[in-house]
C-alpha cells in the first residue's frame, strides 16, 4: 500500500470512528485503488494508538471507551498456560527437551543459585541467556502477580485510564508486562514501551509476542540511565529495579519528569529488608517532587518519616507452575542434601514492598490528622506510659511468630521517627479492625497505651481491653 491509500485509510478512519464501527472492508471501497481489506486492516493496527481505536474480535475497530479501568481485580490464582509453554520454548530452544535434567538442569539450578546470592551479598548481575532465562524461571509468576495487586489500588479510585501510554523501565524478563496486560480489561488501549538493556530483553520481545491485538509493545534496548523519554506517559513503572542501579533517586526525578500530571509512578521491590528500606529511601527522597499515593500516607501536613519503615505486603501465593516443579524435582548430579523436589526452585510466594507517586496531589486515602484529636507520631516520646488516641495507616502483616501470644503490626502516620508497632494484647469486639484492616488501611487508635521497647527501639503501641480501633 503506497503513501496515498495509506492516508486515505488513517482519514476514513477518523470519519467512521465517530458514526460507526470501523469496517476495513468498507474502509477498502473508500479508498482509491480498493486495497485488500487485510492490508487495511494492517495500516488500522499499525495507527490505532494515533486513532484512539481499539480492535474488536469481529475484526472492526472503535475508540477506546472514555472511562477508566473499572476495580474489577480478584486477585491472581496462577501464572497463565500460554505465558508458560512459551517461556518452556524459550527453555527448548536454549537447552533442548530435556532442560530440566541433566547438566543443562543442573546448569540452570546453579545459575538460579548465584542470582539469590548476588542478590541477598546486594553483587551486580549480567543478564546473559542464562542468567536471564533462570531468572525468568524463577521470578515470571511472582511479578506477574504482584503488579497487579499494586494496580489495583488505582483502579479502586479510578486513576488508571483505559487509553493508557506506559513506561516499564528496567522490564526484566516481563513479568509486569504481563500481569500488566491481563490485568487491562479487553477494551483497553495500551501503548507499551519497555526499557531493558542485555539478554533479558530477548525473553522479553518472545513473551510480548503473546500480548492481544490492542497492547502495542515496543522495546527500547537501553539502560535507565540512557534512555531519553518521548513525551508523557500516565504509567510508568519501576519494578524490581532501582536495587540494581547507582544512583536511585536520580532515575525516579528522571522519570518523574516523562509522567503525566494525572499519572502514576508505580515503583515495586522485594520485600527483603535492604530492598524495601531502600524503596522507603527513595521514596522519600523525591516528596519534594511528587505526592506518596500509597502505601505510607503522609497524614500530618510538613511532616516526613524517618524511621526504617521495613513494610510489605502479602498476598496468598500462586500455583506453582509446572516449568519451576519440573526444575525443582528434574534429576541432579549433585549431594544428597539436594534431593528432587527440595523447593528450592519453586517460588509462588507473592510478597513485595511498593510506592505509588503522583504529581497531582492526590492520595489513596484523603484524610488530614486533626490535632486537637490525634497525637502525632513525631512526638511519641511525650506519651511514654500514657493513653492516648491516633490515626495510622497499617503497614504490615501480622509480624509475630505463629505461636507467638500477641499479634504485632506495622503502623505509621507519616511523621514517625521510629519504628512503631500495635500490639494486641487482647481482642475485643472493640479493637479487632487492627486483625481485619487490609494493609494500607487507614485505623483510628483510642485510648491506646504507649511503650518503648528497648529490645526493638522501637515505641509498642498496646492494644487492650481498654483500646478501640476504628477503620476509617
Amino acid at each position: 500500500m503506497n503513501a496515498d491509500q495509506r492516508e486515505g485509510v488513517v482519514s476514513n478512519a477518523k470519519y467512521l470512528r465517530s458514526v460507526r464501527p470501523v469496517d476495513p472492508e468498507e474502509v477498502s471501497d473508500y479508498v482509491a485503488g480498493q486495497p485488500h481489506p487485510a492490508a487495511v486492516r494492517q495500516v488500522l493496527r499499525d495507527e490505532a494508538v494515533e486513532l484512539g481505536l481499539i480492535e474488536r474480535e469481529d475484526g472492526t475497530f472503535e475508540p477506546v471507551p472514555e472511562e477508566p479501568v473499572p476495580h474489577e481485580f480478584r486477585g491472581v490464582e496462577a501464572f497463565p498456560d500460554g505465558y508458560a509453554r512459551r517461556l518452556e520454548d524459550l527453555l527448548v530452544e536454549a537447552f533442548g527437551p530435556g532442560w530440566p535434567d541433566g547438566e543443562s538442569g543442573d546448569a540452570l539450578r546453579e545459575t538460579i543459585r548465584r542470582l539469590k546470592e548476588d542478590y541477598f551479598a546486594q553483587n551486580p548481575v549480567a543478564y546473559d541467556e542464562d542468567v536471564a532465562l533462570g531468572y525468568a524461571v524463577y521470578h515470571l509468576p511472582d511479578y506477574y502477580a504482584v503488579v497487579q495487586y499494586v494496580l489495583s489500588t488505582l483502579t479502586e479510585r479510578g486513576l488508571l485510564p483505559r487509553r493508557l501510554r506506559v513506561l516499564d523501565v528496567g522490564a526484566g524478563v516481563g513479568g509486569p508486562a504481563l500481569g500488566l496486560h491481563d490485568f487491562l480489561p479487553d477494551d483497553a488501549l495500551a501503548e507499551y514501551h519497555a526499557v531493558e538493556p542485555g539478554d533479558s530483553a530477548d525473553v522479553l520481545d518472545a513473551l510480548l509476542e503473546e500480548t492481544g491485538r490492542n497492547f502495542h509493545p515496543t522495546v527500547h534496548r537501553e539502560t535507565a540511565e540512557a534512555f531519553d523519554p518521548d513525551g508523557e506517559y500516565d504509567l510508568v513503572l519501576l519494578a524490581n529495579v532501582l536495587s540494581e542501579l547507582d544512583d536511585p533517586e536520580a532515575v525516579v526525578r528522571k522519570y518523574l519528569d516523562a509522567l503525566a500530571e494525572d499519572g502514576s509512578l508505580v515503583a515495586v521491590a522485594p520485600a527483603d529488608r535492604n530492598a524495601s528500606i531502600g524503596l522507603r529511601e527513595v521514596e522519600r527522597a523525591v516528596t519534594d517532587r511528587a505526592t506518596v499515593y500509597a502505601p505510607t500516607l503522609r497524614l500530618w501536613p510538613g511532616e516526613q518519616p524517618s524511621d526504617r519503615c521495613w513494610s510489605f505486603d502479602v498476598r496468598s501465593d500462586v500455583d506453582v507452575p509446572a516449568f519451576q516443579r519440573r526444575l525443582d524435582e528434574g534429576s541432579r548430579a549433585s549431594d544428597e542434601d539436594d534431593a528432587p523436589g527440595s523447593g528450592e526452585f519453586v517460588n509462588a510466594d507473592v510478597q513485595y514492598s511498593y510506592s505509588i507517586l503522583r504529581l497531582d496531589g492526590t492520595r489513596r486515602r484523603d484524610l488530614t490528622a486533626d490535632p486537637g484529636r490525634f497525637a502525632k507520631m513525631a512526638e511519641t516520646e511525650r506519651h511514654v506510659t500514657r493513653r492516648v488516641d491516633l490515626v495510622a495507616v497499617k503497614l504490615s502483616h501480622s509480624l509475630s511468630e505463629s505461636d507467638a501470644e500477641n499479634e504485632v503490626y506495622r503502623v505509621g502516620d507519616g511523621s514517625q521517627e521510629e519504628d512503631h508497632f500495635a500490639v494486641l494484647t487482647r481482642e475485643t469486639a472493640l479493637n479487632r479492625a487492627l486483625r481485619e484492616a487490609a494493609y494500607g488501611d487507614l485505623l483510628a487508635f483510642e485510648e491506646v497505651l504507649v511503650l518503648w521497647n528497648d529490645d526493638e527501639e522501637a515505641y509498642n503501641l498496646v492494644v487492650d481491653e481498654e483500646t478501640v480501633v476504628d477503620r476509617l
